[in-house]
């Protein structure tokens, strides 16, 4: 027999107000669209009807004072990397960054030229990174959904890519 004092408890959800900020934060990351070479293509896909990073809580932005969660996706030349670390500068805190593809992660296959960036880490921190040229939208989703996790459990703040991101 159910009495009213036990269906009142079934309803209760017993949490903090720290921990329900951070499941907000993570179900609601606006990725700022940085597409700078071939991988925003495999961006925009992942963005598509097939995989729908809507579900996920994922809203591209085009403003970056709108956004909290940068996707570099493609080869970062030196003359970007300030266009960049200015975009990076103007979005929400806390932010996150996500380095699609090998370009973007360590140069790729232009790592040797003298006007390509060979290592993002450098210059910005990383949280995830999605591995190959060209990554899988479905790699992407996976990143997203890994950062969220991260979010939630607080962890986020750990270098989180993994310890050689260009090896093979």
């Amino acid at each position: 027999m159910v009495t009213k004092s036990m269906k009142i408890k079934s309803d209760i959800l017993f949490s903090t107000v720290d921990l329900m900020a951070r499941w907000a934060s993570a179900k609601s990351m606006w990725p700022l669209s940085c597409g700078l070479s071939c991988c925003a293509i495999e961006m925009m896909h992942a963005a598509a009807s097939r995989i729908d990073l809507d579900r996920f809580g994922c809203l591209f932005r085009s403003s970056p004072k709108q956004a909290d969660l940068m996707i570099i996706a493609g080869t970062v030349t030196k003359k970007m990397l300030p266009q960049l670390l200015n975009l990076y500068d103007q979005m929400l805190s806390p932010k996150y960054v996500i380095a699609m593809g090998s370009c973007a992660i360590c140069g790729g296959l232009y790592a040797e030229s003298e006007s390509v960036v060979s290592n993002i880490q450098d210059f910005l921190r990383i949280d995830a990174s999605v591995k190959g040229c060209p990554p899988a939208p479905e790699k992407l989703a996976e990143a997203i959904l890994l950062l969220q996790k991260r979010i939630i459990e607080n962890s986020h703040n750990d270098q989180s890519t993994s310890s050689s991101p260009c090896s093979p």
